[in-house]
């Protein structure tokens, strides 16, 4: 009778369950993605959760009582799994045996072992899912710093590409005063070797003048020479002997 009622409760469930249930799990969200076999969607992909969800009995999802409430009210989980439980016994799918004794001493065990031990072995896969987080940390912040500082060497970078025209403006005006110092360079130059040429140029008529002049004073010399006779020259000399004797008597007068 009570495999009947369950069976009757799950039917109409089982219909609905493909439009209203909700995930179970994270295991049944990536159960039901495909396998790389088909193109992949852009679309965001749910992360995974950093804990599971609320169990009860250790199995059984919390989400399976929060479904059933509304149709089977509270006790409605437990009688399902009562019916079920019944049925699989009253039409022998399952037969207790030998092997349902160990596998219940098993579960026992395992119970036991994780009541016992589960706390400290959960505390040590913690601690070390903390420090591999922390690491990760580590490592991303070391990422994230050196990614700053090629956005600051890069941000100075076009700064500095901001003022190559004031770079460049100054080559320009460098070479330019450059081009301008030859140019005056080059002037001066000219007009030193024109000033040597007209130096030269001005010797040279000075020259010329210069042998014209010492060249007519001796031609005219010469020519005064050879009008003079010998006689006035003795007399001109006697004149010169009397004045300088006259000269030389008023001199001792006078003293």
């Amino acid at each position: 009778m009570l495999s009947r009622l369950a069976l009757r409760a799950l039917a109409p469930a089982g219909l609905k369950s493909s439009v209203a249930l909700p995930s179970l799990s994270s295991g049944i969200i990536h159960a039901s993605r495909s396998l790389h076999k088909s193109q992949q969607h852009l679309v965001p992909v749910p992360s995974l959760p950093e804990k599971g969800g609320k169990v009860r009995h250790g199995i059984i999802p919390e989400d399976f009582f929060q479904y059933m409430y509304p149709k089977t009210g509270v006790t409605g989980p437990y009688v399902l799994a009562t019916g079920l439980t019944l049925y699989f016994l009253s039409k022998e799918i399952y037969v207790i045996n030998h092997e349902t004794i160990s596998s219940i001493m098993i579960v026992g065990l395992l119970i036991y072992g994780i009541k016992k031990y589960g706390p400290v072995v959960a505390a040590f896969l913690d601690k070390t899912m903390d420090d591999e987080l922390a690491s990760y940390e580590n490592f991303k912040s070391a990422l994230i710093n050196r990614c700053q500082e090629g956005i600051e060497e890069e941000k100075k970078e076009q700064w500095r590409l901001e003022g190559r025209h004031y770079l460049f403006d100054a080559k320009r005006n460098n070479i330019a005063m450059i081009l301008e110092a030859n140019y005056r360079e080059r002037l001066l130059t000219v007009s030193r070797e024109v000033k040597k040429r007209l130096d030269y140029q001005v010797a040279v008529q000075q020259l010329k003048r210069r042998m014209e002049r010492d060249h007519m004073i001796n031609w005219i010399e010469k020519n005064v020479w050879q009008s003079v006779t010998a006689q006035p020259e003795k007399e001109n000399i006697a004149k010169c002997l009397l004045d300088l004797k006259a000269l030389s008597k008023s001199a001792q007068a006078s003293l």
